[in-house]
């Protein structure tokens, strides 16, 4: 199956009614967006991320809504072990059974400088939250995700990690290896399993992390996450069955920068 702009997918309004969907960085940016919105398209979402009290906010917005009842799971991928990850698995094996979609979309920007500055202690930093925690994690869940009848990995990816650019360092070298990652574990999957794995570079996105990233940027200049979410709907619905390993990026209009940060 061959999607030329996921984008532009008009999702039902039950386009992922009864699936458990757990997002990571949920309690901003892209994340927040879309743990309301897929809870509002019938998801029960599960609200990971490092701060509690923005997690609790996204969870009080989708349950005044009268969306399916999120939940949360506090975790700092900075410092997340694999006991973190399998206790994880463990307790939402307890509460659900199983999994039917993950996006990965917590990430660390690290800094902005050449590489002949860069910080060892930022790269590693930068490294674990946007490569191995989502591995670990991946890797943990995925008998959760077997046992769905149909279930979706989705990574967040970057301009900057399909071509490299001066001054992105370690972000720019996680994001190329996250989409290695997705290649690899899509190829894996394909004969042995009815889960997909792809990856969305969203552009410029007006989030927080965009923000530090271009302090002197309008905000109004780029697209909300609201923009984008017809693809995640897709990617995460029974509606993308069959379509794994590809990597979809949002083609910007030309009135907008070419420089692409944009998650939480």
């Amino acid at each position: 199956m061959t999607i030329n702009n996921p984008f532009e997918f008009q999702p039902p309004s039950a386009a992922l009614q009864g699936k458990i969907i757990l997002i990571t960085g949920a309690g901003d940016g892209i994340g927040k967006t879309a743990a309301i919105t897929f809870a509002s398209h019938g998801a029960t979402v599960i609200l990971a991320g490092r701060t509690l009290a923005k997690l609790e906010m996204v969870y009080d917005e989708i349950e005044k809504a009268g969306y399916p009842q999120p939940a949360i799971y506090p975790i700092n991928f900075e410092g997340a072990q694999e006991k973190d990850y399998l206790d994880m698995s463990n307790a939402l094996n307890n509460e659900f059974g199983h999994l039917d979609g993950i996006l990965h979309n917590a990430s660390e920007l690290g800094q902005r400088t050449p590489i002949i500055n860069y910080a060892p202690d930022v790269w590693l930093r930068v490294m674990q939250v946007n490569v191995n925690a989502p591995f670990m994690l991946t890797r943990a869940l995925m008998p959760l995700l077997e046992k769905a009848p149909s279930a979706a990995v989705l990574f967040t990816g970057s301009t900057v990690g399909l071509q490299g650019r001066a001054f992105w360092g370690a972000y720019a070298a996680s994001k190329a290896a996250m989409e290695n990652l997705v290649q690899t574990l899509a190829d894996e999957l394909q004969e042995t399993s009815r889960i997909r794995v792809n990856s969305i570079n969203p552009g410029a996105t007006r989030t927080r992390m965009r923000a530090t990233a271009y302090p002197a940027e309008n905000p109004g200049s780029v697209k909300s996450p609201e923009a984008l979410m017809p693809a995640y709907l897709f990617l995460l619905s029974d509606a993308s069955d069959g379509v794994s390993g590809q990597q979809f990026s949002w083609s910007e209009p030309a009135t907008l920068p070419e420089e692409n940060i944009s998650n939480s």
